[in-house]
C-alpha cells in the first residue's frame, strides 16, 4: 500500500521531482561537491621598524613572538618572565643580546620597546595591559582579554585613553577560512541562521593543560611572590606551571577555548553576543587537583538584532574525547549549513538529502538517464561546496600579527580591538560563572554589562 502511494505522488511530480528528492546528482558523472581554493598574497608593509618586548615567555607567548618575528622589519629587544628557565630559554633562542627580568614593569619603562606581547596566565592579562598602554606601548594581548567580566570596560577605558593599539589573541579572527564564512552568510548561501554550535575536544595529558614541570622548579628558578596577585598559597608548581587548571589564574575551558568560538562567531555573523547563558557539565576524568571541569556544555541565547535573525548557540568542550584535536564551528541556516575551520569552510545544502528508499532512488536514476546534459546540470547543483587555503597561505596567525603590525604603522585598527574582544569573552567566562553558580547568567551585550 505505502509503495503504490508512493507511486502516485511520484507519477504526479515527475522523475526531475523524483530525482531531486532522492537527493542524486542527475548528471552522468555525478557532482556531489566542488572544491575552490582560497588566497591571500601575505605581504605587508614593512617600512617602520617595531621593537617588542615579550611578557609571558612561556608556550603561547614564544608562539607569539616567534610568528610576529616572520615579519619583515620586526625585533625584539625585551623579555620578562617569572621562571628563570624561560629567561634562559629565550636567551638562547633569539640571541644574548635581550634585556631580560622578572618585573614586567622594568621591560615597560624601556624606550626600546615599541609593543608588547602579554602571553601570561590570564589573571595578568589586565593589569598589565593596563599597564602598557598607560606606558605608551602598543599591546598584543593573549585570549581572554580579562579574567572576569567586571575587568573589561577598564581595559577599554586605558586602551581609548591612551592612543595606542591594542590587539588581541584570537588568531583565527584574521583567518582565511572566517573571511570566507562571513562573506558566504552575508551573500545568503546558508539562508537564514537559526543555529550554530561548535565542538573542541582534547585527550592528551598536554591538551588536557597537564604540562610538564621542569625538574628545577623551586623558589629559586620561579619568582613565586609575583605570580599571585591575591597571595593566598604558598609555592605549588602545579599551580605555576599548570595555572589553566585553577580559577585563580585561569578561566577554565570556556575561558580557553570558548572564546574562539565566539569570536569567529561574532566576526562571522556581526553579533554583539548572547543575552542568556546557561553551563553543564563536571571533572570527569581528569581529577588532579584543578577546580575547572574538563567536559563544559554551553547553551547561548541570540536574539534578533540589526545584524542577524535570532538564532541559539551550543558549545561544547571534551578533555576526556579519544577525537583529540577535532574543532569546529558549524553554522545552520534554511538553506543549508557551513563547518568553518580557520583554513577550510565546507557548505552543505539542504535541498538534496540523500534518500535510503529504493523506490525513490531508481526514480532518480530514470530521471538521470532520460534528461539532457543540460537539463541535468539544471536539476541540481553541487551538495557540497569546500573552501580551502591553497598551499603556501602562512595561517591566521601570522595575519592576525600582519594586521597589528599594519595598524601600528598606518595608525588604522584592528579585527581584534578590545571592545570585540570583550564581546567575545564575557560570554565565555559568564559560561563558568553559570557552571559554578548553577543559575542562567543575562548580559547586555550592546552595553556590555551584566543584567540581573
Amino acid at each position: 500500500m505505502e509503495q503504490n502511494n508512493r507511486r502516485k505522488f511520484i507519477k504526479k511530480i515527475g522523475v526531475a521531482g523524483a530525482a531531486l528528492m532522492a537527493g542524486q546528482s542527475v548528471l552522468a558523472e555525478g557532482i556531489p561537491s566542488v572544491t575552490h581554493f582560497l588566497k591571500r598574497s601575505n605581504e605587508f608593509s614593512a617600512d617602520q621598524p617595531i621593537r617588542m618586548g615579550l611578557i609571558g615567555a612561556g608556550g603561547m607567548g614564544t608562539s607569539d613572538m616567534t610568528t610576529a618575528l616572520q615579519h619583515p622589519n620586526i625585533q625584539i629587544t625585551a623579555v620578562c618572565d617569572l621562571y628563570k628557565g624561560r629567561l634562559e630559554a629565550a636567551n638562547n633562542r633569539w640571541g644574548g643580546k635581550l634585556f631580560m627580568t622578572n618585573d614586567y614593569m622594568e621591560l615597560l619603562k624601556r624606550t626600546d620597546v615599541d609593543a608588547v606581547i602579554i602571553g601570561t596566565p590570564d589573571h595578568w592579562h589586565m593589569p598589565i595591559s593596563i599597564a602598557a598602554l598607560n606606558a605608551g606601548k602598543h599591546v598584543y594581548c593573549e585570549k581572554p582579554m580579562v579574567h572576569s567580566v567586571d575587568q573589561g570596560q577598564k581595559v577599554i577605558d586605558a586602551w581609548k585613553k591612551s592612543g595606542k593599539i591594542m590587539m588581541v589573541g584570537s588568531q583565527g579572527l584574521s583567518s582565511l577560512g572566517n573571511e570566507k564564512a562571513r562573506e558566504l552568510l552575508a551573500n545568503g548561501v546558508i539562508g537564514d541562521l537559526n543555529y550554530a554550535e561548535g565542538f573542541w575536544a582534547r585527550h592528551s595529558p598536554e591538551g588536557a593543560w597537564q604540562y610538564k614541570i621542569p625538574a628545577d622548579a623551586s623558589t629559586q628558578t620561579v619568582s613565586w611572590d609575583r605570580y599571585e596577585i591575591d597571595k593566598k598559597h604558598a609555592f605549588d608548581p602545579l599551580r605555576f606551571f599548570r595555572w589553566r587548571n585553577y580559577l585563580d589564574y585561569g578561566t577554565g575551558m570556556s575561558g580557553d577555548l570558548f572564546v574562539h568560538l565566539f569570536s569567529s562567531l561574532h566576526f562571522i555573523t556581526n553579533s554583539l553576543g548572547p543575552t542568556k547563558i546557561a553551563a553543564l557539565g563536571g571533572l570527569r576524568y581528569w581529577k588532579d587537583g584543578r577546580d575547572v571541569p574538563d567536559v563544559l556544555l554551553g547553551s547561548f541565547d541570540y536574539p534578533q538584532s540589526p545584524q542577524h535573525p535570532g538564532f541559539d548557540l551550543s558549545l561544547r568542550c571534551n578533555f576526556v574525547d579519544g577525537t583529540s584535536g577535532t574543532t569546529y564551528l558549524r553554522l545552520v541556516g534554511s538553506k543549508g549549513s557551513m563547518d568553518v575551520k580557520w583554513e577550510e569552510v565546507v557548505v552543505r545544502f539542504n535541498d538534496n538529502p540523500e534518500s535510503d528508499d529504493p523506490f525513490m532512488k531508481d526514480k532518480a536514476k530514470e530521471a538521470a538517464a532520460g534528461a539532457t546534459m543540460e537539463a541535468r546540470k539544471r536539476i541540481l547543483p553541487p551538495r557540497e561546496m569546500t573552501y580551502k587555503a591553497e598551499n603556501g597561505y602562512k595561517g591566521a596567525h601570522y595575519d592576525h600579527f600582519g594586521n597589528l603590525f599594519r595598524a601600528i604603522r598606518e595608525g588604522g585598527t584592528v579585527v581584534e580591538d578590545p571592545i570585540f574582544a570583550f564581546r567575545a569573552c564575557a560570554p565565555a567566562l559568564l559560561c563558568n560563572d553559570s557552571y559554578f553558580q548553577n543559575k542562567f547568567m543575562l548580559w547586555d551585550p550592546i552595553n556590555m554589562k551584566l543584567m540581573g
